[in-house]
């Protein structure tokens, strides 16, 4: 698993025409998509669609293919790729034309927390007809409830959710996000997940998030916790910093200059043999942005070929 770089100096704050400029010249890299897939030995490195989200859906799959990326995590969330509404137009034809040059799109984002979201069996129907095989869901907020009548909510908002997912052959991964969000701590995810089908219903992990809520060694008890049951992961990187209040801040960063472990981390995805898609999601605001894209993504390909390596010695 190698890549080259490209398109790298274009300034901060691009636009679409000079983003599609920048990478014209890039190196080509095809991967026929319409054979059956293979069992994978390593994970599927990703680019969420959303650190590209200046660009038309019409415009990902060469993007895509000249950053030598693999995989899309396609965003089919309001204000996303692709409307949700319009998913009976647009999607197909999206998902169609990322593929179409040589990149899978493994997963989606969505930002359903309901089955019965009037776009959500459109959007799973879709996906799941274009054999995507994960999508992530919405996020639900604890507020004032109690804690354990909205975790039982919660369990009904999700089962209904699987239920549908699975109806269409996709698996769903909850996203553990720091903040006044269910499943900010992972623990209360596996009491809503806990009896449902390990097969359609699992996680999202994300280590930057698990850092910011668990610290130093709270991250790793919950990624053991999630990896029996880990169908995507997340990555992007942070440290802590005071702002002008003098209030502590976590603050985005390239990856590997941060506080993740990153050797520990993907160090115990490869010993769990790990092979579903791992997302680069936003985070900071690079001097250029492909220079940036481009740095995260050789960052995780040298740490996932590294460790996985390391494991298969």
């Amino acid at each position: 698993m190698t890549r080259a770089r490209i398109g790298g100096g274009l300034p901060m704050g691009m636009t679409r025409r000079e983003i599609l400029a920048g990478l014209a010249a890039g190196p080509v890299r095809l991967a026929a998509q319409s054979a059956p897939r293979k069992p994978r030995t390593m994970p599927m490195i990703c680019l969420s669609s959303e650190r590209l989200a200046k660009l038309d859906y019409t415009d990902l799959g060469p993007i895509l293919r000249n950053l030598v990326v693999e995989g899309c995590n396609l965003s089919v969330r309001r204000g996303g790729h692709v409307e949700p509404e319009k998913a009976p137009a647009d999607l197909f034809r999206a998902i169609e034309v990322i593929r179409g040059q040589g990149v899978d799109v493994p997963m989606i984002s969505t930002d359903f927390t309901s089955a019965n979201d009037p776009a959500a069996r459109n959007v799973l129907g879709i996906s799941g007809g274009m054999s995507v095989q994960y999508f992530r869901p919405g996020y639900w907020r604890y507020g004032a409830a109690g804690i354990e009548s909205r975790l039982a909510e919660v369990r009904r908002d999700v089962s209904g959710l699987a239920l549908v997912g699975r109806s269409y052959g996709l698996a769903m991964g909850l996203h553990n996000r720091a903040g006044d969000y269910v499943g900010e701590a992972v623990w209360d995810t596996q009491a809503i997940i806990a009896g449902m089908d390990p097969a359609w219903v699992g996680y999202c992990f994300d280590p930057w998030q698990a850092t910011a809520e668990g610290g130093a060694a709270g991250w790793e008890v919950a990624l053991r916790l999630t990896l029996p049951r880990l169908k995507m992961v997340a990555v992007a990187d942070f440290y802590w910093a005071k702002d002008a209040s003098g209030k502590w801040q976590a603050t985005m960063c390239p990856m590997g200059e941060g506080m993740v472990d990153w050797t520990k981390f993907f160090a115990m995805l490869a010993e769990a043999r790990f092979t579903g898609p791992i997302s680069i999601e936003p985070g900071y605001q690079a001097k250029s942005d492909l220079e940036g894209i481009n740095h995260d993504l050789d960052f995780v390909t040298k740490q996932v070929n590294a460790a996985y390596r390391r494991t298969a010695a």
